[in-house]
C-alpha cells in the first residue's frame, strides 16, 4: 500500500509540477551564478589590465626621457619600478633592443636574454602594447614598448620593452568569496522556491481534485451533485467540465433509451405470447369446441407466432446494424438494377393494396455499397409507402446522381405523419398509429433499421410529410465508400 501511494504520488501532476519548477529554478540559478561570477572575473581582470597599462605607459615615457635603457643608475626610476611591483604584487622587467634584461625587480634574471613571442611582437609592432591573461596560472602579462614619442610615426623606433607580470590571486580570492556567498544564497532561494512551488502546486491541482470528487459523486449518486460538473477556475477545467456534461447527458440519454428499448422489447414480445395464451386458455376451457372455432383460434395463434417471428427477425437485423462499419461487405453495385429488383419484389404487395408503383431513373448509377443492407433499407421505405397508403394511391421512386453522391427519393400519397411525430419516427418500436401498425403487421423497427444502414454507408436520410397528404423520404449515399 505504501509503495502504491509513493508510485501514485510520483505519477501525479503535483509531483511533476514541483519537479519541473525546482529543476528550472535550480538550473537557472546555477547558470546565473556562474554567469555573474565569470562576468565579475572578466571585468576585474579588464580593470586591472587597464590600470597596469596606464601606469606602464607613464613609466615608459619617463624611462625614455631619462635614458634609463642605456643607464640604469637613475634611483627615481628604479624606485618607481619597485613601487609599481609592490602595488600590483607583480614583477617588472626592462628589456633593451638586444633582448637583454637590464632591470628585474625580482633581481633574478638581470642581464639575461629573453626571447618570447610577445617580446618579439612588441619590438616589431611599432609601439603596440600587448596584454595577455593566463587564467590557469592567474596572472596578467603586459608589454609596453619604449618609443621616442617626439619622432615622426614612420621614424619611431622601439628601443626597449617594459614587461609587467601581475598576479590575479586577489581577484580569484574575491571570486571564491562571491562563489561561496552565491551558493549560500542559492540554497536559501532553493528552499524558498520549494515552499512556494509546493504551495502553488496544491493550489493549481485543487480544482482537479474537486473535479474528481464531483465525478465520483455523480457516479455513486451521493453528495450534493445535481448531475452536472462545473469547475471554472481555469479555462481548461471549464472546457473539460463542458465536455463531461455533454458526455454525461449523452450517456444518460443512451441509458434511458436502453431502458426504454428493453421495456419496449419486453412489451412487444410479451403481447403476442399473451394473445396466444389467452387463445389457448379459451380452447382448453371449453368442451366440444367446434372445428370452425378451433380453426379460427389456431389461425389467430399462427398469426401471433408470425408476428413474434417478425419482431425477432427485425431485432436481429437491428443488432447487426448496430455493429461497426467494418462488418460491411462493400462491392461495386449497379444501383439501377438493385432498385428495379426491389420494386419487382414489392409490386405484388402494391397491386394487392391497389397502389401504383412507379420508378424513375435519370441516369445510370454505380456505387460502392453493401447491397444486402442497403436493399433492406430502401425496401423498408418503399414497403412503408405501400402499406401506409390510401386506396388507389401511388408510390413514386426516383434515382439520380451527381459526381459525388447518388440520391433515392420515395414519395407517396399515403396517410402522412403528424408534425410532432417526425422527430421520433427513427426510434425503435415507435409507431405513429399503433392500432393501424399492428393491423398491417408493423414492428416499429423498420425505420430504425433503415436509418442505421444509411448511416453505416456515411449517408443521410431526410423526411418531409404532411398529415393526410403523403410522405417523402430522401436518401443520399456516397458513390465511393470511405472507411
Amino acid at each position: 500500500m505504501k509503495k502504491r501511494k509513493i508510485r501514485d504520488f510520483v505519477r501525479s501532476l503535483k509531483f511533476r509540477l514541483i519537479l519541473i519548477c525546482m529543476m528550472v529554478g535550480i538550473v537557472s540559478g546555477h547558470v546565473i551564478r556562474i554567469g555573474i561570477l565569470q562576468a565579475y572575473e572578466k571585468r576585474a581582470v579588464s580593470v586591472r589590465n587597464i590600470d597596469i597599462l596606464s601606469q606602464g605607459k607613464i613609466l615608459a615615457n619617463q624611462i625614455v626621457d631619462t635614458g634609463y635603457v642605456y643607464d640604469t643608475s637613475s634611483e627615481a626610476i628604479t624606485a618607481q619600478l619597485e613601487q609599481l611591483s609592490q602595488i600590483y604584487d607583480g614583477r617588472v622587467m626592462i628589456i633593451d633592443s638586444t633582448f637583454r634584461i637590464i632591470k628585474d625587480t625580482y633581481d633574478l634574471d638581470t642581464n639575461k636574454i629573453i626571447i618570447s613571442e610577445e617580446v618579439v611582437k612588441s619590438f616589431s609592432g611599432k609601439g603596440r602594447e600587448i596584454s595577455n591573461y593566463d587564467a590557469r596560472n592567474r596572472y596578467i602579462e603586459t608589454l609596453v614598448p619604449l618609443v621616442y614619442t617626439d619622432a615622426e610615426p614612420e621614424q619611431q623606433e622601439v628601443i626597449g620593452v617594459i614587461l609587467i607580470s601581475v598576479s590575479t590571486d586577489y581577484i580569484e580570492a574575491n571570486v571564491e568569496y562571491l562563489r561561496n556567498r552565491a551558493l549560500i544564497f542559492q540554497v536559501v532561494m532553493a528552499v524558498a522556491l520549494f515552499a512556494i512551488v509546493v504551495w502553488l502546486s496544491v493550489r493549481i491541482t485543487r480544482p482537479l481534485k474537486r473535479m474528481s470528487k464531483c465525478i465520483e459523486e455523480i457516479q455513486t449518486g451521493y453528495g450534493d451533485s445535481d448531475g452536472t460538473l462545473m469547475i471554472d477556475e481555469y479555462t481548461e477545467t471549464m472546457q473539460v467540465s463542458e465536455k463531461f456534461n455533454k458526455l454525461y447527458s449523452r450517456m444518460k440519454m443512451l441509458d434511458d433509451s436502453r431502458q426504454e428499448f428493453v421495456s419496449n422489447v419486453s412489451h412487444e414480445l410479451k403481447t403476442p405470447l399473451t394473445s396466444m395464451k389467452v387463445l389457448a386458455d379459451s380452447l382448453n376451457g371449453q368442451d366440444n369446441v367446434p372445428v370452425e372455432l378451433y380453426r379460427d383460434f389456431m389461425q389467430d395463434i399462427g398469426n401471433e407466432i408470425e408476428r413474434e417471428n417478425k419482431i425477432i427477425n427485425d431485432l436481429l437485423s437491428l443488432v447487426k446494424m448496430d455493429k461497426s462499419a467494418s462488418d460491411l461487405n462493400i462491392t461495386s453495385v449497379n444501383i439501377n438494377e438493385m432498385v428495379e429488383q426491389i420494386l419487382k419484389r414489392l409490386r405484388p404487395i402494391a397491386e394487392k393494396q391497389h397502389v401504383e408503383l412507379v420508378l424513375e431513373s435519370f441516369r445510370p448509377v454505380t456505387a460502392e455499397i453493401d447491397e444486402v443492407k442497403l436493399t433492406l433499407a430502401i425496401t423498408n421505405l418503399i414497403e412503408n409507402g405501400i402499406k401506409y397508403n390510401k386506396e388507389e394511391g401511388w408510390v413514386h421512386v426516383s434515382l439520380n446522381a451527381d459526381h459525388q453522391y447518388f440520391y433515392v427519393k420515395v414519395d407517396d400519397s399515403g396517410i402522412g405523419i403528424p408534425k410532432d411525430s417526425l422527430e421520433h419516427i427513427y426510434e425503435r418500436f415507435y409507431r405513429v398509429d399503433k392500432s393501424h401498425s399492428r393491423e398491417i403487421g408493423g414492428t416499429g423497427l423498420g425505420l430504425a433499421i433503415t436509418r442505421n444502414a444509411i448511416l453505416m454507408h456515411r449517408g443521410a436520410i431526410k423526411v418531409f410529410s404532411t398529415e393526410g397528404e403523403g410522405t417523402m423520404f430522401t436518401v443520399r449515399i456516397p458513390l465511393n465508400y470511405i472507411a
